[in-house]
């Protein structure tokens, strides 16, 4: 299993905003081609302004086929377009599990 990790820093004061169109219009289009969503965090300390989400995949392939089915999607480019005004940095990581990582 590998888990990705993205990060999208927001122009201060868009959080609620962003995180609106994300759960209303973002998630649902994501649910139907991303296998495991394991979270999705705001910063309270540290980097502020910050939204994280942790999806989880059998290995990169099954990443690379999601992605690929996701961009694919004919809702998807609308949905980016309407957030882009939201977001001011995007970092991607992909995370791999030690040997005595709990299984998801």
């Amino acid at each position: 299993m590998i888990v990705e990790q993205r990060i999208y820093t927001l122009n201060f004061g868009s959080m609620a905003g962003y995180l609106a169109v994300y759960e209303q219009e973002g998630l649902p289009i994501q649910r139907r081609h991303l296998p495991r969503l394991l979270g999705a965090f705001t910063t309270d300390i540290g980097p502020l302004n910050q939204a994280t989400y942790l999806w989880a995949y059998a290995d990169l392939a099954e990443r690379a086929r999601c992605r690929s089915a996701l961009s694919q999607d004919p809702e998807w480019p609308g949905y980016v377009s309407r957030i882009q005004r939201f977001i001011q940095a995007q970092e991607n990581r992909i995370l791999l599990p030690t040997t005595f990582s709990p299984d998801f």
